[in-house]
């Protein structure tokens, strides 16, 4: 029949309607079995969000629990064990912001150096996307996102412009949101911890037993190339060096005084050598001489 379609849809929602006020006045199980009482009528409903049927919250006086990967606003890591920021204002979340919400200006000592920690930190909430990339990125877990989403006021400007003292919450409010990832975060922090230990461990280890082998070696001794000291020489063997070694000096100056001889009676013979070519070449030239003046001679008569 036409119009059936219409009538079953408005008996549905005629349904809903009902069981929603009925689920209202009725303290039932489905509802307040699992619910947090705050005081004065107020509580917080622990209900998974996939429940089946209609669920009203009459907020703000009930309020559903939040699980722990809900995430609002970026908020900063003050650690009570060192005492200081985990934030360095090493600027890696400013840059990866798709909004562009954080700016950072870096501390300075006296002398105007740099210092590792944040002077001021500010955060636009009201154009915060709540993407938490900031968190993701950070490399010292400084930055991570809070669960406090009342955050309604009239002006932007400055209430929604949120400073350090106000994004700044201690280490132990963050375990008490995000308490899986925290603890995973601690054991692999740990880890990490017992393996720089077991480094320093080793390297000092390695050290004392150096000391140990240098100071165990006899007095005097060198180390060789290969780690090891060189064995001393007895008395008999330097004793023997040092009598090959005078015969070689002997030798060297009975050479160097034989040589400067030699020298001259070569210089000697090469002389007299020289003089008697000298002679015979002189006469060889006056003999050509005495004959061309003859040949002249004879052919001018």
């Amino acid at each position: 029949m036409f119009g059936t379609g219409l009538l079953k849809g408005l008996g549905v929602t005629l349904k809903h309607f009902v069981e929603t006020y009925t689920d209202d006045r009725k303290d039932v199980p489905s509802r307040y079995e699992d619910s947090i009482k705050l005081g004065e009528g107020w509580r917080v409903i622990d209900q998974p969000i996939d429940q089946e049927g209609l669920l009203t919250i009459q907020y703000p006086e009930e309020k559903r629990l939040l699980p722990e990967r809900f995430r609002f606003i970026p908020m900063l890591l003050w650690d009570t064990e060192k005492g200081e920021d985990r934030c360095t204002a090493c600027g890696i979340c400013a840059k990866v912001c798709p909004p562009q919400c954080i700016w950072i200006v870096r501390d300075a000592d006296e002398k105007g150096k740099p210092i590792t920690r944040p002077a001021e930190f500010f955060i636009d909430v009201s154009i915060c996307m709540s993407c938490s990339f900031c968190a993701e990125f950070c490399p010292f877990d400084a930055i991570k996102m809070n669960h406090d989403y009342e955050l309604a006021v009239y002006d932007r400007y400055p209430q929604l412009v949120y400073d350090k003292e106000e994004l700044t919450v201690p280490v132990e409010y963050y375990a008490a949101l995000w308490p899986d990832q925290y603890a995973a975060e601690e054991e692999v922090r740990r880890k990490a911890e017992e393996e720089e230990r077991a480094k320093a461990a080793a390297r000092a280890q390695a050290q004392a037993e150096k000391a140990a082998a240098k100071a165990s070696a006899p007095a005097g001794a060198a180390p060789s190339e290969g780690g090891e000291a060189k064995p001393k020489r007895s008395p008999e063997e330097l004793e023997a060096l040092k009598q090959q070694a005078a015969a070689r000096a002997a030798a060297a100056r009975e050479k160097a005084g034989a040589a400067p001889a030699a020298v001259k009676a070569g210089a000697a013979g090469s002389a007299d050598g020289d003089d008697a070519a000298k002679k015979a070449r002189l006469e060889e030239l006056k003999r050509k001489a005495a004959e061309k003046a003859k040949q002249r001679k004879e052919s001018a008569e």
